[in-house]
């Protein structure tokens, strides 16, 4: 379903302002200047396609805020902007049920509200764990962060955070207070780095004001930030929001170290740490295969270097539909590399030809025109634990393939019929 932003706002000027920035976050802009104009379009659409609502604090026909009652009402996730930055209206504001309040006042507020867009979307898919026996302080977190669509965990001890980490790979943020009926605060964070560094999850510890020297303690025990008791609404969602972004820029570069540019299938450099870390001790049987693309070089020749880059990638989808179970990376250039754990050559060699004949009957379309492409591959069984022996021998069957007429799976010792 497509997702609609309801906008309020009070003149074209800001009008087109936000809905520029909604639509820098690949959402619709359903504009209007009032909140007569707003219920009116409403009412011809469906409410659930509406991610959420920027409402302008003052309107010519609801200058004192009506129009957030009114998003409020239909269930709309509600955004405020304001003309100025006064204590009265922001109090007023904040205690009502909304997502956030942003001044119009300079360029990094609206940037603020760009970022909070696409957050309200990406964040129905982020855990977020909050751990206290305090009730009224767990229900004021849990109330500003489902506002904001996060998943919430809500867990009264730290026992009951660590079964939920251990469930769902989804979260990205714990927030925990020190007087923990199981365990210390300190203790918890200390227990929880030892399974998730500072670049898997952010912990943030609450920290009050009657013990100042407790912040510095959260720290040094792992937190990667904290919060004073009592904190204020935009603090609290400034500072989930910040970490939370730290755990995904660090996810976003290690995706792009680990990832081959053209074909999103791991590179080789990912290809060799997941097998060490994974596998430290590599399976009794296991094969390894390496697959080259036969005549490339005259698709490139003849079509040029784009239809290349084509074929590339339909050959690494066609790979992740038959070894989708197990690790498959691109070595460079045309070549390709597949690792099989715990299993035999025969049930490895029948998944290659599965593999090879689907590629060599499968045309791969360059514009108008199809190209059908065939493979040389060559299998290894080689029982070791140094994963470069394996790869050694295979580039060795590799080549044999090649020599041996291309379009075959050579295999340790014989050559695999067509």
């Amino acid at each position: 379903m497509p997702q609609n932003v309801l906008v309020i706002e009070n003149s074209d000027k800001n009008l087109d302002v936000v809905s520029k920035l909604v639509r820098k976050a690949g959402l619709t802009p359903v504009g209007a200047h009032s909140l007569t104009e707003a219920s009116a379009r409403f009412a011809l659409m469906m409410p659930e396609s509406f991610l959420c609502a920027i409402v302008a604090h003052n309107l010519p026909d609801a200058p004192n805020g009506e129009a957030i009652d009114f998003a409020i009402d239909a269930f709309i996730p509600a955004i405020v902007t304001t003309d100025a930055l006064e204590a009265k209206t922001r109090d007023k504001v904040l205690e009502k049920d909304v997502v956030d309040y942003i001044p119009k006042e300079n360029a990094q507020n609206y940037d603020y509200l760009s970022r909070l867009l696409f957050r309200l979307e990406k964040n129905k898919s982020t855990g977020v764990v909050v751990v206290s026996t305090h009730r009224s302080s767990r229900r004021k977190m849990l109330s500003l962060l489902y506002r904001h669509n996060f998943v919430v965990y809500d867990c009264p001890t730290a026992s009951d955070a660590m079964s939920i980490l251990a469930e769902h790979a989804h979260i990205r943020l714990v927030i925990t207070d020190n007087a923990l009926p199981d365990m210390t605060g300190t203790q918890f964070i200390s227990g929880l780095r030892k399974a998730f560094s500072k670049e898997q999850l952010a912990i943030i510890g609450l920290a009050s004001d009657q013990r100042p020297l407790m912040s510095a303690h959260f720290i040094k025990s792992g937190a990667n930030d904290f919060l004073h008791l009592p904190y204020c609404h935009e603090e609290f969602l400034c500072r989930v929001m910040q970490n939370i972004e730290y755990i995904e820029s660090v996810e976003a570069i290690r995706r792009a170290a680990n990832t081959d540019y053209l074909t999103g299938l791991p590179n080789r450099r990912h290809f060799f740490y997941t097998v060490t870390v994974q596998y430290k001790k590599l399976p009794e049987q296991h094969a390894l295969a390496l697959i080259d693309l036969d005549h490339f070089k005259r698709i490139n020749d003849t079509y040029g270097h784009d239809a290349g880059d084509l074929v590339l990638k339909a050959v690494a989808n066609l790979l992740q539909v038959h070894f989708n179970d197990t690790l498959v990376a691109r070595f460079g250039g045309e070549e390709f590399c597949v690792y099989l754990p715990k299993i035999d050559l025969n049930n490895a060699q029948e998944r290659l030809n599965r593999f090879r004949i689907a590629l060599e009957k499968t045309p791969i379309q360059l514009g108008e025109e199809s190209v059908k492409v065939t493979c040389s591959i060559g299998l290894c069984n080689t029982p070791t634990q140094n994963i470069e022996t394996l790869l050694s021998s295979a580039d060795k069957l590799l080549y044999k393939a090649k020599h041996a007429g291309r379009n075959q799976v050579y295999l340790n010792s014989e050559t695999q019929e067509v």
